[in-house]
């Protein structure tokens, strides 16, 4: 049964496209960068205890932390998408089944992965390249990361992920960033000599209460709003009916599939770091974290306009829906090039702030520049894959996934680090996202042209 006052149907149908992108993207821009500035306020207090072992602790951790996605787009990705395509078709019952869906599955894999990753930390550490000297730092981050913090750092995720489906993007990135101020308050607490002294693990344990907190929003906007939301967490409405489970799964996968080769790639860049020395190895873990401030603006961007996508596309109304990608794109390519011709100007500064030893700025100042060629690129990448995901196309974003790890940038590191030891694997990606940018570019054209041509 419909709900006795359907969600932002004006601002899906009628509202001006760039209020309407505004109001979609704009909290989830927020809630990306404060994700993002929670992750470099962990590297800064680690940094502050001037100890690189502490710092290549936490960065040996990082694709663990990043198979996380892995969960949160299969049904975080997935859902949402599911969720806002029944909603452009009016099948409301379709959407209430879908959120519980995600939600159920998305608990259930959670649990399994922090198990699996407890059980077998060792082997894991061995295959993240982790050293001896690094051993018992990266050991105790992991221990409050995954083992006790991986249910609530997915499920406040995909809950977000739900939540923004239907457009209440503001909703949604509250929880989101009432749990990473918290960590921020908590991290110099539990990581500095004055506080807990914990070090890494003080870190770990500060994300572990964040997300935790921000959980315990989400379950009482569900309370509150029950009724007047579609997103449903009620195990009677769970069932692996195959249409919700096909659509589901049709861009969760790929989705997934590409974060699981993110983590392949990060982990043979660790490998690679690794032969080298742990000032090299801080340096590139605080390199990749200041990396994401521009690419988490246009993750936020992409985020927020899915449903914008989503909907349009389902409804058939591909002048809108082209209209929004249009305007998106011109918005988020504006941004992302400030942000990284900053990045790459102020790179020593940058890197002096997060770990002021001589070595690592020199390393880090150099990484940060050749990242920031490739990030331009990145965000076409990624809002064309965004677009793939919100249309239900998930064989196209997997082949894009397969693309940009498999077939280009794994291989670019192993070539360039040839050809220009150590420097050249800030260069991989950037060669890897000029190849997929001009790609993702094409196809987005001519989809367009054929939706046009079919209505």
């Amino acid at each position: 049964m419909e709900l006795k006052k359907q969600n932002n149907i004006e601002l899906f149908e009628t509202m001006p496209i760039p209020q309407a992108v505004a109001q979609l993207s704009i909290p989830s821009i927020i809630a990306c960068l404060v994700l993002v500035l929670y992750n470099l306020v962990d590297t800064f207090f680690v940094g502050e205890l001037h100890d690189p072992i502490q710092t290549a602790g936490v960065t040996f951790a990082a694709p663990v932390l990043l198979a996380f996605n892995a969960i949160t787009n299969l049904f975080g990705t997935g859902t949402s998408s599911k969720m806002s395509r029944a909603l452009g078709e009016k099948e409301y019952d379709t959407v209430r089944r879908t959120s519980a869906f995600g939600f159920y599955c998305a608990l259930g894999c959670s649990i399994l992965f922090a198990l699996l990753a407890t059980i077998f930390k060792g082997p894991l550490m061995d295959l993240l390249g982790v050293t001896e000297e690094t051993r018992k730092a990266t050991s105790d981050y992991l221990f409050w990361c995954v083992t006790c913090g991986t249910v609530p750092a997915i499920m406040n995720i995909v809950i977000g992920f739900m939540i923004r489906a239907e457009g209440l993007s503001l909703q949604a990135s509250i929880g989101t960033v009432s749990g990473c101020l918290l960590n921020i308050v908590l991290d110099p607490i539990f990581i500095l000599p004055w506080g807990f002294g914990m070090g890494a693990a003080g870190a770990g344990l500060a994300t572990f209460i964040g997300n935790s907190a921000a959980c315990l929003y989400f379950a009482v906007f569900l309370l509150k709003k029950r009724g007047q939301t579609y997103v449903s967490a009620n195990p009677k409405l769970f069932s692996f009916r195959g249409e919700i489970a096909r659509d589901v799964c049709a861009v969760g996968v790929p989705a997934s599939i590409q974060n699981l080769l993110n983590v392949t790639g990060m982990t043979v860049l660790n490998n690679f770091v690794a032969g080298y020395n742990a000032s090299a190895i801080a340096a590139m873990g605080i390199s990749h974290k200041i990396s994401m401030i521009p690419l988490y603006v246009s993750m936020g961007i992409t985020q927020g306009v899915m449903p914008l996508i989503s909907y349009n596309y389902a409804s058939r109304n591909i002048k809108r829906m082209k209209n929004g990608l249009s305007f998106t794109a011109a918005i988020s390519m504006g941004l992302i090039i400030v942000f990284s011709g900053l990045m790459a100007i102020f790179a020593p500064f940058i890197t002096k702030v997060f770990l002021n030893e001589p070595s690592v700025v020199a390393y880090g100042s150099v990484f940060l520049r050749y990242m920031a060629i490739g990030i331009p690129f990145l965000t076409l990448d990624f809002l064309g894959v965004a677009v793939f995901q919100a249309c239900g196309m998930g064989f196209t974003s997997l082949v894009f996934a397969i693309m940009r790890k498999i077939v280009l940038e794994i291989p670019a590191l192993f070539i360039l680090n040839i050809i220009y030891p150590l420097y050249g694997l800030a260069l991989a990606q950037a060669c890897a996202e000029i190849i997929l940018s001009t790609a993702a570019v094409i196809v987005l054209i001519r989809l367009i042209k054929r939706l046009e041509k079919e209505q």
